[in-house]
């Protein structure tokens, strides 16, 4: 059976940036402090939990040295857009980049894209850019910026490892399949957030 080549990937993201995009709740509501609150964000926002799922996902799919460089990549990445954000420096798009990446991660796994790893890593690296944006900017001044950043790194490998245990799992008694309906089930998710 033939991969889906980079083409066909580009005109499926093409149509999907399209699509009418609301910008999510990224605000800072209610208290936050310190590691609790940097570990709760990723796994109580729906968009950030959907995409950290999908990149152990599809880390397991491509295999090899991708399981462990693609969530690497994000979690370096995210923990860098953390300090743009917590510095008040302007990156646009934040939410938009959000919900794209929810799309695309999504369809990656449905698609079972299997790019190399350079690759792979860019894709991941740049939507982690906006998710540790949003991070950052919702870190009170008040708290610790580094218990607050542990918080949320541990809490997104802890993600990525959840969708690589289950991707592992799920190749193991020959069901690689319920990836990509679970790959489908996210970038349907990420056009319910983009439009509600």
């Amino acid at each position: 059976m033939n991969k889906p080549s980079l083409p066909v990937f580009l005109s499926v993201m093409n149509t999907l940036l399209l699509l009418p995009m609301s910008a999510l709740a990224h605000t800072g509501v209610g208290e936050t402090d310190g590691f609790g609150s940097g570990f709760s964000h990723p796994i109580n926002g729906e968009d950030h939990l959907l995409a950290m799922v999908a990149i152990g996902l599809w880390a397991t799919q491509i295999g090899g040295r991708a399981l462990w460089a693609v969530p690497s990549t994000f979690v370096i990445v995210m923990i860098l857009g953390g300090v743009l954000g917590f510095s008040g420096i302007p990156v646009p798009f934040i939410e938009e980049g959000i919900l794209v990446s929810v799309l695309v991660l999504g369809v990656l796994v449905a698609g079972a894209f299997k790019f190399p790893v350079i690759f792979s890593v860019l894709i991941v690296g740049f939507f982690a850019l906006f998710h540790g944006y949003a991070h950052g900017t919702e870190m009170p001044l008040a708290i610790g910026a580094v218990s607050y950043s542990a918080g949320f790194a541990l809490s997104t490998a802890i993600l990525h490892m959840v969708g690589i245990a289950c991707g592992i799992i799920l190749q193991k008694i020959n069901l690689e399949k319920f990836n990509r309906f679970a790959g489908c089930a996210i970038a349907l998710s990420g056009i319910y957030l983009a439009v509600s």
